[in-house]
């Protein structure tokens, strides 16, 4: 376990049940925690006051991953090709602040790194990626009943026509970056 090259990543791709499924199955994450960033209400916020929209944080995931086996740069490209970075503040029929497509660095190396993806991404997108590329606010960790909720709840209708859509995307678009599904699941919690 000391040999692994452990970073971290926050990201919003709009609802963090979504992009939480999605890099679950990526290999070289080693935990993915849901929860809000980047809003300016005071104290902790709950998922009822972020759904408000009023308090101005987006719903985010921070991943923990081995990057001697998965880059930034690839965890970036995965995020950007898995939810739609051109629509703001909306994912489907997610509409609000708290939906925004959102890359929070952490140093500068990923600031850097974030602007040369989306400029390299840009081009196989019609519109204008409106990705917001900010420094990591506060973070705070979701609910317990908001972690690992695709793999709690695969029968609900929303992972059924919204999610699982989302994977197929992932499976098809980056086969060659996942789990072995014969190898044991990613750490959530």
């Amino acid at each position: 376990m000391s040999n692994k090259n452990l970073q971290i990543a926050t990201l919003g791709g709009g609802c963090f049940w979504c992009t939480e499924a999605v890099f679950q199955e990526v290999n070289g994450v080693e935990k993915v925690v849901s929860g809000y960033a980047g809003g300016n209400a005071p104290g902790k916020p709950t998922y009822r006051e972020i759904c408000s929209g009023l308090t101005g944080h987006a719903e985010v995931i921070q991943i923990a991953f081995n990057s001697n086996i998965i880059s930034f740069e690839d965890i970036l490209v995965i995020f950007m090709t898995t939810h739609d970075p051109t629509t703001l503040n909306q994912q489907g029929a997610d509409r609000g602040t708290q939906y925004r497509s959102v890359i929070y660095y952490h140093n500068e190396t990923q600031h850097k790194i974030a602007e040369e993806v989306v400029k390299q991404i840009q081009p196989y997108y019609a519109s204008k990626i409106v990705t917001e590329i900010s420094p990591l606010p506060i973070f705070y960790e979701a609910e317990k009943e908001h972690q690992n909720y695709y793999r709690e709840n695969t029968q609900q209708g929303y992972c059924t026509f919204v999610i699982e859509p989302k994977l197929a995307k992932l499976r098809k678009l980056h086969a060659d970056k996942l789990v072995d599904v014969n190898s044991s699941a990613v750490e959530n919690q």
